[in-house]
């Protein structure tokens, strides 16, 4: 699924992070400026284009940050199964980037995953590197559950995605633990992987 977290959304430029922002979460009233973002990405084919029912349906699993008033980025929290979510959604206002806003996003969905007692929370990204300095770590895509795959049908690179999958391990037992499955009843389920770094020769 495509993300709207790109390089030029997450580089903080010393001194222009502030503290005036406001992370909560979202509210119904929201649900117009998140579009806006979103879509503003959809446009450019950095995102999947989202509705208003779509984002009404999913309102309870976003955040958003918000500055004077204006909402200046949203992200998601997805629950897959009791044990893990994903991070997804990420969108920065355009006027907004360089202030350290995905940053703080991903830290509020972590947190929020750690309070609901998630062992792990994946994304699909195109900056592997900033996710990395974050405590995620890269994964093969066919090892995620394939549960969350059901909105890359829609995505027009689903025949040749080039996200990349990223974990972080929210539970140290559960990193260790290869053979856990996320709910062993259900076939359609893969196991998790022990989390490594990845040859990219």
């Amino acid at each position: 699924m495509i993300s709207g977290l790109t390089e030029d959304a997450i580089v903080e430029q010393a001194g222009r992070a502030g503290s005036h922002f406001a992370v909560r979460k979202a509210q119904m009233h929201d649900i117009g400026p998140i579009l806006t973002v979103i879509n503003g990405y959809a446009a450019k084919g950095v995102m999947l284009p989202r509705t208003e029912l779509d984002v009404s349906e999913d309102i309870r699993d976003f955040s958003v940050i918000v500055s004077e008033g204006r909402l200046v980025g949203c992200g998601a929290l997805h629950f897959y199964s009791p044990s893990i979510g994903e991070i997804r959604s990420l969108a920065v206002a355009e006027d907004a980037k360089t202030l350290g806003i995905g940053r703080r996003l991903i830290e509020a969905l972590v947190r929020e995953a750690s309070h609901y007692s998630l062992d792990a929370v994946f994304a699909f990204t195109y900056v592997p590197g900033f996710f990395g300095k974050m405590g995620f770590q890269e994964v093969e895509r066919g090892e995620l559950p394939l549960k969350a795959w059901k909105d890359c049908v829609r995505c027009p690179k689903f025949q040749c995605c080039d996200e990349i999958a990223v974990m972080r391990v929210l539970r140290p037992e559960y990193g260790a633990n290869s053979q856990r499955y996320l709910q062993p009843e259900d076939s359609h389920l893969v196991q998790l992987p022990v989390l490594r770094q990845l040859d990219r020769r």
